[in-house]
């Protein structure tokens, strides 16, 4: 849940607050993007939501945490090759590269290992009835 919400809470900085979050990124350069910072927040707020509901039934939705892990590989991608030639590398960007997309890869790949594990278990028992 909370990587879902973290994920729905920086994708919102970049929907609605995309050309200030880019001038605060780029720490006071002026930017212009390859990808609009809107499109890339949209699709952010779209895998936090799929990641915040696949948090609830892990075991039953086990594709929507699939689902959240490579959508944070795409958001990821799209970060380095459209937003960090043109703003550049440095502490802001590197922080929003590694904290609010790549960290979050470990522990959702854990919750989706998990989940399997669960899921082959309750499958290998008996029908109660």
């Amino acid at each position: 849940m909370l990587s879902g919400i973290y994920t729905i809470a920086w994708s919102a900085f970049f929907k609605w607050f995309g050309t200030p979050l880019l001038y605060w990124l780029a720490q006071g350069d002026e930017v212009i993007t390859a990808i609009p910072p809107s499109y890339y927040g949209t699709f952010g707020l779209i895998v936090g939501l799929v990641i915040f509901f696949g948090s609830f039934y892990p075991v039953s939705w086990m594709y929507l945490i699939l689902g959240g892990i490579a959508g944070k590989v795409i958001l990821a991608l799209c970060f380095v090759f459209g937003f960090l030639p043109d703003l550049g590398w440095n502490k802001r960007t590197g922080f929003h590269l590694i904290f609010n997309e790549l960290l979050w890869i470990i522990p959702l790949t854990v919750i989706y290992l998990r989940a399997k594990k669960v899921k082959i278990f309750l499958d290998s028992q008996p029908d109660p009835l």
